[in-house]
């Protein structure tokens, strides 16, 4: 059975039952966990970043626009293009895409505490979420990539 690694609040407190708290002022939280120093000292297995961009849900497959039929359906619901999905993949055939939808990462940077970057450089999957300073709001890590790169957040 493995060992739960230690952690503690980024300021190297003990972490509190009340953590999660957010700040309304803020957004963020009261504290956020890490992995103890004792565990990111033990080296990391990815490079150490400190900051992210915020790029929002992309289609991970190319566009087409929408047949004449697909427009009489559903231009009232504001979908201009669709996303079709590898057969190996889902079953579900694809979807729908606005606007709004393709614009949806503010693109706003933010640079995280140094504890919580040597933890994600650490163990990359030790997050699901992280913050974006502009929004003042969490969102999964797939709406992220480092910057200077391509690369999602926690892959």
């Amino acid at each position: 059975m493995r060992e739960e690694p230690k952690t503690t609040l980024a300021d190297g407190s003990p972490v509190t039952l009340d953590h999660r708290e957010i700040n309304p002022a803020t957004g963020q939280q009261k504290g956020y966990v890490v992995l103890s120093q004792e565990e990111r000292d033990k080296g990391f297995t990815r490079p150490l970043r400190c900051s992210y961009q915020h790029v929002g849900v992309k289609p991970k497959n190319p566009l087409r626009d929408l047949t004449e039929e697909e427009h009489q359906q559903y231009d009232k619901f504001g979908y201009i293009a669709f996303e079709a999905y590898p057969e190996n993949e889902s079953p579900v055939t694809g979807r729908f895409w606005t606007n709004e939808a393709l614009k949806n990462g503010c693109g706003a940077i933010t640079t995280m505490a140094n504890s919580i970057a040597e933890t994600y450089a650490r163990d990359p999957k030790f997050y699901g979420g992280t913050f974006c300073a502009s929004c003042q709001k969490h969102f999964p890590l797939e709406q992220f990539v480092w910057i200077g790169t391509n690369e999602t957040v926690g892959s």
